[in-house]
């Protein structure tokens, strides 16, 4: 509880650090949404209006320290204001809409890469030297210096236009409804091919070649060395001796992974026109939608201080010495 305790507080710690980096940094940015509305409108807009648009999107206007002092309020009881781009909507609806299909995407891609790589990896340390693993370790280390942005394009191109097998945007075809039915899940996962494997394939060399270092530095212990000697099978030293070891620095990168993927949607979902919070702040950034890209950037916060929190419970679970530390 004490370890459990600790990990708590520097995390909320690490939030509240973030939310006054996500209050500065659009104020950083030149100009303002009120701005941009009134140099959209080329000054069919009366000055006056100003004043009235700052009241309506609830603006704080005032030193620095006041409008800081808004924001928390603001943060604290989830009351964002309402988005500039999506006006009436507020952020909380916006970013309600967008969030699922982002933790679909992001969540399938990461748990794609992370069983992929990983299973990948023990086999090439398994057989290293062989002709799998002379094959997979050099293909991975140069899956890794692909762009994502690449990937996702060269999919597109490819399987979306040259070959028409795949949907080339969105997140289900907008002649159906939305909900449970068939019809509906089936356009979800077939729209989600190109996104899913595109951000997955990008991150899969990263685990291959971690987990397969791992694995190769367990190979020579004596708990591997007494269960082959005791005559258990290659497939109980693979998996329940050798690679149960060797998994937890891969756990600890799928939680970083799972920071990269969040933030690597965006291009995928630019690409692929998915709505997703990627997409959600490309558009806001695009606005100067203030209002929705700090609570754009607080759920990403949220979702990677998370992600990184239940690997260090799971760490507890996993390797039984921090129990008893």
């Amino acid at each position: 509880m004490p370890f459990v305790l600790r990990r708590i507080g520097f995390y909320i710690v690490a939030f509240c650090a973030a939310a006054v980096i996500n209050f500065l940094i659009p104020r950083l940015m030149p100009g303002d949404p009120i701005d941009f509305m009134f140099a959209k409108a080329e000054n069919t807009l009366p000055p006056e209006a100003r004043a009235a648009l700052l009241k309506t999107f609830g603006f704080a206007v005032g030193p620095l320290h006041e409008q800081f002092l808004a924001y928390l309020r603001s943060v604290f009881t989830w009351d964002l204001g309402y988005s500039v781009k999506f006006y009436p909507l507020t952020v909380s609806q916006v970013l309600g809409y967008a969030l699922p299909w982002t933790v679909f995407l992001a969540g399938t891609s990461a748990i794609l890469a992370f069983s992929v790589g990983s299973i990948t990896g023990i086999l090439a340390a398994w057989r290293r030297g062989g002709a799998f693993d002379s094959v997979a370790s050099p293909l991975a280390l140069a899956v890794q210096a692909i762009p994502a942005v690449v990937v996702a394009l060269a999919a597109l191109f490819v399987f979306g236009v040259a070959l028409k097998w795949l949907p080339t945007g969105y997140a289900f075809d907008p002649k159906l409804d939305p909900g449970w039915s068939p019809q509906f899940l089936g356009s979800v996962a077939h729209s989600a091919i190109m996104p899913v494997v595109s951000l997955a394939f990008v991150h899969i060399g990263g685990y291959l070649v971690t987990m397969r270092n791992n694995m190769i530095g367990q190979l020579g212990e004596d708990h591997v060395v007494m269960g082959l000697a005791k005559g258990l099978s290659d497939r109980r030293v693979r998996y329940n001796y050798a690679a149960r070891n060797a998994l937890l620095p891969s756990v600890t990168a799928f939680a970083l992974t799972i920071g990269s993927v969040m933030g690597g949607s965006l291009v995928t979902e630019v690409v692929f026109n998915y709505p997703g919070l990627g997409r959600t702040l490309y558009v806001a950034i695009v606005a100067r939608d203030y209002p929705l890209i700090q609570g754009q950037l607080l759920v990403m916060t949220l979702a990677m201080l998370t992600a990184n929190l239940a690997v260090d419970l799971a760490y507890v679970f996993l390797d039984p010495r921090l129990r008893r530390a």
